[in-house]
């Protein structure tokens, strides 16, 4: 489908060569049409039409011109305009029905397609704007009236794309270009369906065979560098569309295709700039819009672009289950999380996707979601090579650990995250100091709540710490925490806590487990409460005892 009126322009379309002295020659239609300058062609008829408006031949053409230069409007308008005269060509319905289908008004073309003859581009027409308008009736029923003809076999295959099965349309593609080699465009529909596949090297190397020869096509390059993207960065696929700025002196900016991947080549730049006036052309331009919104937290701008879009494709139902699963997460919405549950589901379960990398990371997010950490790490661990640095991977990878009791491996992996927005949530700080308790690092803990010691949080943090060091018995640094907590809110549970922490601390500290050292600052943070609680003030005595018998000053 042609998705932009914007096409990139021939520095100088009547050739090279230096000018002669006589006059120039005016370039005929034909010659326009050979070389597709349709601009060029367009120009020409249009002077043409000055001399004789009604000049159906003419008209034609022009038609044909606008409709292959993307201006589909214009084109519509003339068949209209033809459509008007006596004893019109019936096939002008056709054709109008094919200019409404790429301007998106899919109930008109069907409404001119059916007042035409019946032919097969009918056929075609018809067979597409049922899947459109998702009449799976229809889409049977024209399939089955399609030829083995070179076009209606590519038609099938576009179709096969669009419904992402792109192993099918693959096939046919592969199947014509290997019986009509001549067709060198069918190597960019390959090449579009192998970077749909994930097989990069493979499309670069199909791809490389068509611009060999057309080195200025603007959708041929564009390909190019979205799989050099995908292999290696942004600055790399940028790179590759200077080929475009030097042939065409940078008007390959006017393309609206390009313009929009180069706001994805550069991490959003220029997003709200570029990204709205596009609307849904390229349909990627809506969803990379909505990932921008994600990006910089507005989750309700995300959530208003895409709560009306109907989902159809595994991008779109990733896209949907994402914003569902933030809203979610920041308005404890139970039912937005069974949405986003349900959409990851879709996509992980279903035949085309099962054993991609997004599926996988689908099924992982769905029993995340659900809090079936056995089965995330099922799915993590078979796409974990994928991922060696990934922050987004490493902290669902380490967090489904720690959930099922792995700890090693979820502080290692938690501890590799670099993204310092991450490393300063409260989430990934609980998990990580569970990781070290649980390790045997509790004065690690203990350090990461000394960061935080004056935020909200931290409160939440001493708590953690407090019950998992004695759990784990690590009672020093569960009396520390303890005593912080008690001396914040003077809770009796809080007390008991830090008398069973300071008695175990004495403990370890007798078995020879613990620093005698650690005993003063066990006194010291029991000296406090000794006026107020007597069993407070028998343990504080017992202790200086001890630690006077083996010779501890404990102050």
């Amino acid at each position: 489908m042609i998705l932009s009126k914007s096409r990139v322009q021939s520095v100088n379309r009547a050739g090279g060569g230096e000018a002669k002295q006589d006059k120039p020659k005016i370039p005929d239609l034909e010659e326009f049409l050979s070389r597709r300058d349709y601009q060029g062609a367009i120009a020409l008829l249009q002077f043409k039409r000055h001399a004789n408006r009604h000049d159906v031949h003419n008209l034609e053409f022009l038609a044909y011109c606008q409709f292959h230069f993307g201006e589909h409007d214009k084109a519509l308008s003339i068949y209209k305009e033809l459509l008007s005269y006596d004893e019109p060509d019936p096939l002008y319905y056709i054709y109008a029905a094919a200019c409404c289908y790429y301007m998106g008004l899919y109930k008109d073309a069907e409404a001119n397609a059916l007042q035409g003859p019946r032919c097969p581009l009918q056929t075609r027409i018809l067979f597409h704007c049922a899947h459109k308008m998702g009449d799976e009736t229809k889409v049977m029923q024209y399939h089955q009236q399609l030829t083995e003809s070179i076009e209606d076999q590519l038609s099938l295959a576009s179709m096969q794309y669009q419904r992402s099965h792109y192993q099918e349309a693959t096939d046919i593609y592969k199947r014509l270009l290997l019986e009509n080699r001549e067709f060198l465009a069918l190597n960019v529909y390959v090449a579009l369906c192998y970077c749909k596949l994930d097989y990069y090297d493979v499309a670069l190397e199909i791809l490389q065979v068509y611009l060999n020869q057309f080195v200025d096509s603007a959708l041929a390059v564009n390909l190019k560098a979205c799989n050099t993207f995908r292999m290696y960065n942004g600055k790399a696929a940028e790179n590759e569309l200077k080929s475009l700025a030097d042939v065409t002196g940078g008007s390959y900016l006017e393309n609206d295709l390009i313009r929009h991947n180069l706001v994805v080549f550069r991490g959003g730049e220029n997003a709200l700039q570029v990204l709205p006036p596009l609307g849904d052309v390229p349909p990627e331009a809506r969803l990379n819009l909505v990932i921008h919104h994600l990006r910089h937290a507005e989750v309700g701008e995300a959530f208003n672009l895409i709560k009306d879009l109907e989902p159809t494709t595994p991008q779109e139902y990733i896209l949907k289950a994402v914003v569902h699963a933030s809203i979610a997460q920041l308005n404890n919405s139970q039912e937005h999380q069974k949405t986003a549950q349900q959409y990851f589901q879709l996509v992980g379960a279903s035949a085309s996707e099962c054993d991609t990398i997004p599926g996988r990371q689908c099924m992982a997010s769905c029993f995340f979601l659900l809090k079936q950490f056995d089965d995330v790490l099922v799915f993590l661990q078979s796409i974990k090579s994928y991922f060696p640095n990934d922050d987004d991977f490493n902290w669902n990878y380490g967090i489904s650990n720690a959930a099922v009791g792995k700890y090693k491996e979820a502080e290692e992996t938690l501890a590799s995250i670099q993204n310092e927005k991450y490393r300063t949530e409260y989430c990934y700080r609980s998990w990580l100091a569970r990781c070290y308790i649980m390790n045997g690092k509790a004065r690690f803990a203990w350090e990461l709540y000394l960061t935080m010691e004056n935020s909200d949080e931290g409160y939440q943090l001493l708590q953690l710490i407090a019950n998992d060091c004695y759990k784990m018995g690590y009672f020093f640094y569960a009396a520390k925490a303890f005593d912080v907590l008690e001396r914040l809110d003077p809770a009796p549970e809080y007390m008991d806590g830090k008398k069973g922490a300071c008695v175990g601390t004495f403990q370890a500290v007798i078995a020879g487990k613990e620093p005698k050292d650690s005993l003063r600052d066990v006194v010291a943070m029991l000296r406090n409460n000794a006026n107020s609680n007597p069993q407070i003030e028998m343990i504080t005595r017992v202790m200086r005892k001890w630690a006077k018998d083996n010779g501890v000053n404990v102050g």
